[in-house]
């Protein structure tokens, strides 16, 4: 029998997910730590095998409410997004913590690193090189990202795919860049505050880039399969939010580390 709600609310049905998610998390962390001391890796294996079939089988659960039992009404749609703000904001305060660790380290020097900025010692990357390959790259993936919602509002089918394709093609050249760097690199995260600094505040930023290409090539699955509309499509919205996100953070990211802290 077919339940018929009064009102546009979606009330979430009874899920395992949280529950093996926790799990997981909590296997994923304690597996880091034995991994640190112990140099185990079985239970740091285990956990996140856990936490990705969990994310597989949660967000497809969410995928069949959205698209075929018609439960993101216009309501939980708003509220959708008002958690997908509030989520990139978090994100923002996230890296605000690696710049403000960054410019008190450079714009002060300390005598344990001479006084100096970069440190002695350490040979910094040439900012017209691949930084600055990878940030046409980024801005370019913006672009084709755009071209994409748009084309999506207007209903172009074909011109969606083009678009989304390219934007994870250019995702997947940023990542292998940023890799090549990384081995030709003279320094470790281990090189003093300049070391951690540049890995740190770089590394999370390439976690984002690998996140949001696999975001926007879920998106470009789903919209193979005819899940999107041109009124109905906020999982492509959100996707290309985090997208433009992460094109900004980057742009901060060369300006500061890899151009004026260089």
């Amino acid at each position: 029998m077919k339940m018929h709600s009064n009102h546009p609310y979606h009330l979430v049905d009874y899920s395992p997910w949280p529950l093996t998610g926790a799990i997981g998390g909590m296997s994923l962390t304690s597996g880091m730590i034995l991994w640190f001391h112990k140099n185990e890796m079985y239970l740091f294996h285990l956990g996140l095998i856990i936490l990705l079939m969990t994310m597989f089988q949660w967000w497809r659960d969410i995928t069949r409410e959205g698209t075929f039992q018609g439960k993101h009404t216009i309501k939980v749609v708003k509220g959708l997004k008002l958690g997908m703000i509030l989520f990139i904001i978090s994100e923002v305060f996230f890296f605000i913590s690696f710049f403000w660790g960054f410019f008190h380290s450079s714009l002060s020097p300390t005598m344990e690193i001479g006084m100096n900025w970069p440190p002695k010692g350490i040979q910094t990357f040439n900012p017209l090189e691949i930084p600055l390959l990878n940030t046409m790259i980024l801005l370019c993936s913006g672009v084709t990202v755009t071209w994409a919602h748009h084309s999506l509002m207007e209903g172009k089918h074909n011109q969606v795919t083009q678009s989304l394709f390219l934007t994870v093609i250019l995702g997947l050249i940023f990542t292998m860049l940023q890799a090549y760097e990384y081995l030709e690199s003279s320094f470790c995260i281990s090189d003093s505050i300049y070391g951690s600094s540049f890995f740190m505040a770089t590394g999370f930023h390439g976690i984002h880039v690998i996140i949001g290409t696999t975001f926007l090539l879920v998106c470009l699955t789903r919209h193979m399969l005819f899940h999107f509309s041109k009124n109905h499509h906020f999982g492509f919205e959100a996707a290309a939010w985090y997208w433009h996100f992460v094109d900004i953070v980057w742009l901060f990211l060369y300006i500061s580390i890899y151009w004026w802290g260089s």
